[in-house]
């Protein structure tokens, strides 16, 4: 496939998985959404029609892979040429930071509004230097729309969450699905990676929110960072590392595994 295929797939799906995937948070987090409060379920098939859609979209052009974790895994497996995953890399966040961009427009109103609202910010400090900087840093009101963290905040414990969930993602990728190429999933294996997604969140996702996608939270971050959106507090850069290192970890990780049991 060409470097134009490469670019366009990646780019297109990972907005498209961030956008719903973004936008299933965005629904159930902030007020004046019909689905304020819907729960974890929610978010959790969310997702998962979030993966199967992007996938679905980007599978016949690029292979979507839509997630760094995905592209080292498959590199090192040998599905993919090591001089194209610095361009699936740019690509997939380059789309994660549009899909971020399109919920805060989708959801403009809801997000004034939440933000806006005495009974939300009345907890954020007024001014940066007023955090207490010995204490745990606390999440602003719409950053979990955005990035994952953890219930717990505890270095060892999320990266190590994130390194297994993303080894059975990727791991479920590498034994299944893959198309003709050998380089990326194909339908079938779309619709069975989204179930496997909504399987890890609802198993593992708990202690930090599943990232297993280093674009899919650092993209998002970077753009929480970015808009004009009032009273939104930090973006928690202290926390950014655990979901980049641990996917790509995890990813290494079961090509790892499938190389020597698999192939």
């Amino acid at each position: 496939m060409s470097s134009s295929d490469i670019f366009i797939g990646e780019t297109i799906g990972t907005a498209v998985l961030i956008l719903l995937g973004g936008g299933v948070c965005a629904a159930v987090t902030l007020k004046r959404s019909k689905a304020h409060n819907a729960g974890w379920l929610a978010i959790t098939f969310g997702w998962g029609f979030a993966v199967l859609t992007g996938a679905y979209i980007a599978s016949g052009v690029s292979g979507a892979h839509l997630n760094p974790a995905v592209t080292i895994g498959l590199a090192i497996q040998g599905g993919t040429a090591w001089s194209d995953v610095p361009l699936y890399l740019v690509s997939e966040l380059f789309g994660a930071m549009i899909g971020a961009v399109l919920v805060w427009a989708v959801y403009y109103g809801q997000f004034h509004a939440h933000l806006t609202d005495p009974e939300i910010v009345k907890d954020q400090p007024a001014e940066e230097g007023m955090v207490d900087q010995s204490a745990a840093p606390k999440a602003g009101p719409v950053l979990g729309v955005f990035t994952t963290g953890p219930e717990i905040r505890n270095g060892v414990q999320n990266v190590l969450t994130e390194i297994i969930a993303t080894f059975v993602l990727v791991l479920a990728i590498l034994t299944q699905g893959l198309n003709d190429e050998g380089n990326g999933l194909g339908v079938l294996g779309a619709l069975i990676t989204a179930l496997v997604v909504v399987g890890i969140g609802l198993s593992l996702g708990g202690p930090t929110g599943y990232a297993i996608n280093p674009v899919r939270d650092l993209g998002p971050r970077i753009v929480h960072a970015l808009l004009p959106l009032p009273n939104k507090g930090g973006s928690d850069w202290g926390y950014a590392w655990v979901p980049v290192v641990g996917p790509l970890i995890g990813g290494a990780l079961a090509a790892g595994l499938y190389n020597l049991a698999f192939a």
